[in-house]
C-alpha cells in the first residue's frame, strides 16, 4: 500500500475460473490485480469450490474474493479487470449465456460505499447477495462487510443454502 500516492479506495473483487487450471488462473489473477496501476492487494479470501449456477453442464468453480486499495475510478477498474480477463483468454463476446465456463471472470462487488447503476456498472454487484461463492469467501475475509443498499453480509447466507460449496485446503 505504501506505493500509493494518490487518494484511494477499498474495493472487492469476485474471482472465478472453471477451465484450464483453475487455480493456477485465480492465483495469477491476484499478482495481475497487483500489478495494476495504483492498486494493492490487501487481503484475499481462501479458495472455495462450487457448483455452478444456471448453466449446470460445465465443470465446478474455483472462486475467491479479494479485497484491494486502488486510485482506479469504478470504470477504470472494471476495464482494467476486462483486460486481465481477456489477458487469461476470455472473450466475453463469445459466451453463449451469462453463466458460462470461463478461464477467468472478475467482477467489482463492492467499491466504499458506493451505490452506481450505469449500463456498463452496477455496484453493489446485482446478484452477490443471491450467490454463496461470493458470500462466503466476502465473509470470510470481512465478516462485518455491510453492502450498501441491502444489510449486513450474514442475513443473506441463509437464502443460499441450497449451493453446493467447499472451501478448499490448498497451500500457497
Amino acid at each position: 500500500m505504501s506505493r500509493l500516492k494518490k487518494p484511494f479506495s477499498h474495493a472487492y473483487i469476485a474471482l472465478g475460473s472453471n477451465l484450464d487450471d483453475p487455480v493456477a488462473h485465480i492465483r495469477q489473477a491476484y499478482h495481475d490485480l497487483n500489478a495494476l496501476t495504483d492498486t494493492s492487494i490487501l487481503r484475499h479470501s481462501s479458495l472455495y469450490k462450487s457448483a455452478p449456477v444456471g448453466r449446470l453442464d460445465q465443470p465446478d468453480f474455483i472462486n475467491a474474493v479479494a479485497e484491494i486499495v486502488t486510485a482506479l475510478q469504478p470504470l477504470q477498474l472494471l476495464h482494467a479487470l476486462l483486460n486481465i480477463e481477456q489477458n487469461h483468454g476470455r472473450n466475453r463476446n463469445n459466451c453463449n449465456s451469462l453463466n458460462a465456463p470461463r478461464t477467468l471472470d472478475l467482477d467489482i462487488l463492492l467499491y466504499d460505499n458506493l451505490r452506481l447503476e450505469t449500463e456498463a456498472l452496477t455496484l453493489p454487484h446485482p446478484r452477490m447477495v443471491q450467490r454463496a461463492f461470493v458470500l462466503l469467501p466476502l465473509m470470510e475475509i470481512t465478516p462485518d462487510c455491510e453492502i450498501p443498499g441491502h444489510g449486513k453480509i450474514n442475513q443473506f447466507i441463509a437464502f443460499c443454502h441450497d449451493q453446493t460449496i467447499e472451501r478448499l485446503d490448498i497451500p500457497e
